[in-house]
């Protein structure tokens, strides 16, 4: 910051946000499984690194992208990480706001997927993705699932061959099909949800546009996605929601792009929750970017104590 000071900044930021207020007067054996009722679900949870073992390995075991995991642990060598570091696994998550189910919604600067079942009160999964890389964005929008594919045929892509002339045009299924073992084909620009035969990419922008899942989840989310469910590719860097009395906020580094702090003080005063957020608090969880819930919610100071009556 050079025109003021991070200290400046801090009050001024916390200034808007009062001035606002008075203006306005969630396992399975693979994805996590999270209750319908709340909308900060999960658990974070913390793991000593292994001998020899990268963050690309233990993000695997956790079902967690390449992105997320390092997002909770900066400053930590993702490839070779020291034995015995221990690391914050980042299992919790604020719910996107659905308005029909099933669906299926995707937050891109998540890289992540989350499924609702048709009813109301059914648990909710969630899955780690690969997305469209740069140039091959995958696209915003709202779709269907028009099919479900076992076993599909890759078909290269003639933007591919032209760069690469010694790719096939047609990968038969089997261990070197880009798709893996299932497929959802959305219902416009020939997007797929799809296995992939690099889990390494998940977590990154690794796809041409379309949406990787592990081999073990694609498989998962095959069997709960009827054909039909609503699909909703949204880019929502930041996140907020309340549980109970606290406030919540879930950024996300997404294309370079820093959080734009007015426009998350809009979001949390359309959620009526600006009221009970600390500026300072909210300023740090949007520099920090860990992409987990992190609370920042306003103390209400404690009422002065009156002095001990004495006798006379």
């Amino acid at each position: 910051m050079t025109c003021m000071t991070r200290t400046a900044f801090t009050v001024l930021l916390q200034v808007i946000v009062t001035l606002s207020a008075l203006c306005l007067a969630a396992v399975s054996s693979r994805g996590a499984t999270l209750p319908h009722a709340d909308a900060v679900v999960g658990e974070v949870q913390w793991y000593s690194v292994k001998d020899n073992e990268s963050l690309i390995e233990v993000a695997r075991k956790f079902d967690l992208g390449f992105n997320s995991i390092v997002a909770a642990n900066p400053g930590i060598d993702p490839f070779i990480p020291p034995a015995g570091t221990i690391i914050t696994i980042p299992t919790a998550w604020i719910l996107p706001v659905v308005s029909t189910r099933p669906s299926i919604v995707i937050n891109l600067p998540e890289y992540r997927l989350y499924f609702f079942p048709k009813e109301p009160t059914g648990d909710i999964v969630t899955y780690p993705l690969g997305i469209g890389d740069e140039g091959t964005d995958t696209p915003v929008g709202r779709y269907k699932i028009a099919m479900k594919l076992i076993a599909p045929a890759w078909y290269a892509p003639k933007s591919i061959r032209e760069k690469s002339p010694n790719v096939p045009s047609v990968v038969p299924p089997g261990p070197d099909n880009p798709l893996g073992s299932h497929a959802l084909q959305l219902s416009s620009h020939g997007i797929l949800i799809h296995g992939t035969n690099r889990p390494w990419g998940i977590g990154r922008r690794s796809s041409h546009g379309c949406l990787r899942l592990y081999p073990e989840d694609i498989v998962q989310l095959f069997k709960l996605v009827p054909k039909g469910t609503d699909v909703v590719i949204m880019n929502q860097a930041v996140k907020v929601a309340a549980k109970g009395e606290r406030v919540f906020v879930e950024a996300h580094s997404y294309r370079g792009q820093e959080a734009n702090v007015l426009e998350v003080i809009d979001l949390l005063e359309s959620r009526k929750l600006i009221a009970k957020t600390d500026g300072g608090k909210l300023l740090r969880a949007l520099e920090e970017g860990k992409g987990l819930p992190v609370d920042v919610t306003l103390e209400t100071p404690a009422p002065p104590r009156s002095p001990p009556r004495t006798s006379l």
